[in-house]
């Protein structure tokens, strides 16, 4: 006889015993039915996420010309697109990636090839900056340190004495750095295209206010909160020029210029500064010098000999700005100058932007910011030409 047998309670019917069997089979293979479901269901979520990666990979890039899959590049995308800046808060600045957070007020470096576009834009447009001298500084002002007397000499014979000589003199010019900022704006839905060139609509419409606003200002700014324009300055009949003036040779006339007034203003300027020298005006006055003529006969203008090359005025270029003032009575309306030497152009090299869904909804806002500043460094190097009798 078994043990069970021997206990009481513990008789079990073959029916009992088979309902038994069968209800811990069942129950176990619920278990593995659930574990399998689990796994089917992981690996459908491990492909709907594969599924999502391709799909966005094979979206069009946001601008074709770039490397769309540069990590500053991406996070420069999401911040402009919907303000995501965990990017660039998790770049860190070595290598290429030049985007990264500007401390606490919110802006953001532009990334290389944006900033460069910027830059070309502005190259390009009719502007001093052109001939002018260009710095790069990270401090908020530029000095400028002009020797501009010479140091005594004197003839002396081996037995005389020789006396104390002068000693130069030297100025400071400091040129301050000024703030330029552009606002423009464009809807969310239309960042939220994935064709749309983002950059390209940016840097152009930032380039364009950027561009109109400098140009003005390097020749007519006042000097408060935007750069000091060379004439701006005081200027004085160039038979008493003095340091911290422009010195001017006048036409005779009113409202007209000859032959004879261009040929006194290029002479006016020192020897050591017309090698370098450039003429300046804008297009209505370029159109009443082009048809001047010497006593031979001949035009002092000639065109550029091959395309992009400048108009050239007795020989020296011409650099067409729509800024300088048109001919009239007691108008300075035309420059010439060694503008490398006498006007110089500080900025800093960076370029912020900051996003503001908030204010013009549904539009979003971008602020663009620059801090550059101008001035006359030498007052040496440029000449004008006054339409007036004296």
């Amino acid at each position: 006889m078994s043990r069970t047998e021997d206990m009481p309670g513990n008789d079990l019917s073959p029916a009992e015993d088979v309902r038994r069997a069968v209800t811990g089979f069942v129950s176990e293979f619920k278990g593995v039915q659930a574990k399998i479901e689990m796994k089917l269901q992981q690996t459908e979520e491990r492909m709907n996420m594969l599924d999502r990666k391709t799909m966005t990979a094979q979206r069009p890039p946001l601008a074709g010309a770039t490397d769309s899959g540069a990590p500053h590049k991406k996070a420069f995308h999401a911040y402009v697109r919907n303000g995501d800046d965990d990017g660039l808060r998790g770049l860190e600045l070595e290598g290429k990636a030049l985007s990264t957070a500007v401390n606490s007020d919110g802006g953001y470096l532009v990334d290389p090839q944006t900033s460069d576009i910027v830059k070309s834009v502005l190259n390009s447009t009719a502007s001093i900056r052109a001939i002018a001298q260009v710095v790069n500084v990270e401090a908020t002002s530029y000095d400028v340190l002009v020797d501009h007397s010479d140091v005594g000499a004197g003839w002396a014979t081996e037995s005389a004495t020789v006396g104390e000589s002068d000693t130069p003199q030297i100025d400071r010019i400091t040129i301050q750095l000024h703030e330029l900022s552009a606002l423009p704006k464009a809807s969310q839905r239309l960042l939220d295209d994935a064709a749309f060139d983002i950059e390209g609509w940016l840097a152009g419409r930032i380039a364009d206010k950027f561009a109109r606003a400098e140009a003005g200002a390097f020749i007519n700014g006042d000097g408060i909160d935007k750069p000091k324009g060379f004439l701006a300055h005081a200027a004085v009949d160039n038979d008493v020029w003095a340091w911290g003036n422009l010195g001017y040779v006048p036409t005779g006339t009113a409202a007209e210029v000859d032959a004879d007034a261009i040929v006194d203003l290029v002479y006016a300027l020192g020897a050591q500064y017309r090698a370098n020298a450039s003429f300046v005006m804008n297009s209505k006055v370029a159109g009443i010098v082009r048809k001047l003529k010497d006593l031979d006969g001949r035009f002092l203008w000639s065109d550029g000999l091959s395309a992009g090359e400048p108009a050239r005025l007795m020989g020296y270029p011409v650099l067409i700005a729509e800024d300088m003032p048109d001919a009239g009575t007691g108008s300075m309306s035309i420059a010439f100058g060694d503008f490398a030497a006498g006007y110089t152009i500080a900025e800093r090299p960076d370029l912020r932007i900051l996003r503001d869904p908030f204010s013009a909804k549904p539009h979003v806002l971008f602020y663009a910011t620059k801090r550059v500043g101008g001035d006359v460094s030498d007052f040496a190097a440029i000449k004008l030409l006054k339409f007036g009798t004296s």
